[in-house]
């Protein structure tokens, strides 16, 4: 990741972003030469279109990107990012109109991702000279972070799985100095955690409960809870094979939640911080849970098991209850949750939930500023009701197709009542596509606004 960014270049070369209304007054300021070739290759600035322009000796003078315009409500911050996979090796510096140059400094590390860990390192890259007035070591956290998370979620569940998320969480405790502590096994039963150990007790690899703690006990405390899912069979109501091809990314709440932990701490942010992961793997066996099983929770509440393939919700609901008992300032929980967010928002805009309208106000703002959007759907009360039993307190699940996240969000709701200012995000974890900074593949959705928010709220001294 360092090696993507460098201080300074005397050789850097420039890239120019440009707007199609701006691109005349660009050619004009060329060198002849250079205008000549950049009008016989017909560059129209159009957004995305990118053009090397070699100096005299045949190698890269300068390159030109085309942009949206700064009114544009479709441009994306990350744009000039795309071209750190694109330009031959060498030092580059960004010109003209870049828009939001931390973003678009960012967006060059991000775009610079590759999972490597099985195959050969790529070829070096095409480095960024970090912009003028910029906190190169903000830009480097942040975006390392994102790489640990991407990482983690692109790792196949033969290589990531409830003992392999926890080793993760103590490799970060580990790099900042924080104590974690993990019940595993029987002893969830034993510690009154009934829902994570049925979740997971059919694996052959034991359920857990990772809890990992930092900073001053006198700091406001601020607690993120992430589903750890390492992979979903879907239990006993048994998902298709093709639902199942992308289930290694179902532990993606636990990298957001991770990664959002690992730039909080690493920023020495005045918090006291705890990081929740109920890691399990939800498989098929003789052990499985079944549907129509009622299962009891941490809060004392029966839960009436509607489908075994809901079982995010269920771990969920006993490490939030956990979280709530000491009533923390601020609780945000990130999971792989529902398609039902997904059809309503698509991949690339995670859903998020709260009753703390101050907090939603800066939840979406700030997703907006760092490039990490999300938006707010309602927990609306009237389908409380769908998650009626005859025979529990509740259903985890409701009877019908209607208002899958938003049930599943109420459900989880029911489980937080200490904790005035609580969130959930119902992230997808995936790019199906490549975007600026956003290659395919694994991705780490709404842990930057979760520190930006932090930051704001309890900023370093």
């Amino acid at each position: 990741m360092n090696s993507l960014l460098v201080a300074a270049s005397a050789t850097a070369i420039p890239i120019h972003c440009v707007t199609r209304a701006g691109l005349a007054t660009l050619l004009g300021a060329l060198a002849p030469e250079g205008r000549r070739f950049a009008e016989a290759q017909e560059f129209a600035a159009q957004p995305g279109q990118h053009l090397v322009l070699p100096d005299a000796a045949g190698a890269v003078g300068a390159v030109l990107l085309g942009v949206e315009g700064s009114d544009a409500r479709r441009r994306d911050p990350f744009a000039p990012g795309r071209l750190a996979t694109l330009l031959p090796d060498g030092d580059y510096a960004l010109t003209g109109e870049t828009g939001d140059l931390a973003l678009a400094a960012l967006g060059w590390l991000l775009q610079g991702y590759r999972f490597e860990r099985y195959r050969k390192p790529a070829p070096a890259k095409a480095r960024l000279v970090l912009p003028e007035g910029l906190d190169g070591e903000e830009l480097l956290r942040i975006a390392s972070s994102v790489v640990l998370a991407r990482d983690l979620v692109n790792t196949p569940a033969n290589d990531m799985g409830p003992a392999e998320i926890e080793a993760a969480i103590r490799a970060l405790a580990g790099e900042t100095g924080a104590v974690v502590a993990a019940i595993v096994g029987d002893d969830l039963i034993a510690r009154n955690f009934p829902m994570i150990h049925a979740v997971g007790r059919a694996s052959t690899r034991a359920p857990r409960l990772v809890d990992l703690v930092w900073g001053d006990p006198a700091h406001p405390k601020v607690t993120l809870v992430g589903k750890g899912v390492a992979f979903d069979t879907g239990g006993l109501d048994l998902k298709t094979s093709a639902g199942m091809l992308l289930m290694k990314k179902d532990m993606g709440g636990a990298a957001a939640a991770i990664a959002a932990a690992r730039m909080i701490m690493l920023a020495k942010l005045p918090v006291r911080l705890r990081l929740l992961v109920p890691a399990v793997e939800n498989a098929v066996s003789g052990a499985s849970f079944r549907p129509g099983d009622v299962l009891p929770s941490r809060k004392g509440l029966t839960v009436e098991i509607g489908n075994t393939d809901a079982e995010g919700r269920l771990i969920l609901a006993d490490a939030l209850t956990l979280a709530d008992e000491e009533a923390p300032e601020l609780l945000i929980d990130f999971a792989t949750l529902t398609g039902a967010a997904r059809t309503a928002l698509g991949p690339d805009l995670p859903a998020f939930y709260t009753q703390d309208d101050g907090l939603a106000a800066e939840i979406a703002r700030l997703g907006e500023v760092v490039n990490d959007p999300v938006w707010r759907l309602p927990l609306w009360p009237p389908y409380e009701r769908m998650l009626d039993s005859r025979i529990a307190d509740l259903n985890h699940v409701s009877g019908g197709s209607f208002a899958g996240s938003v049930t599943a969000a109420l459900f989880l709701n029911r489980f937080v009542d200490k904790t005035a200012s609580y969130a959930h995000f119902d992230i997808y974890a995936w790019n199906p596509s490549s975007k600026p900074g956003r290659p395919e593949g694994g991705e780490c959705q709404a842990a930057r606004l979760t520190y930006a928010l932090v930051r704001q709220f309890y900023p370093a001294g």
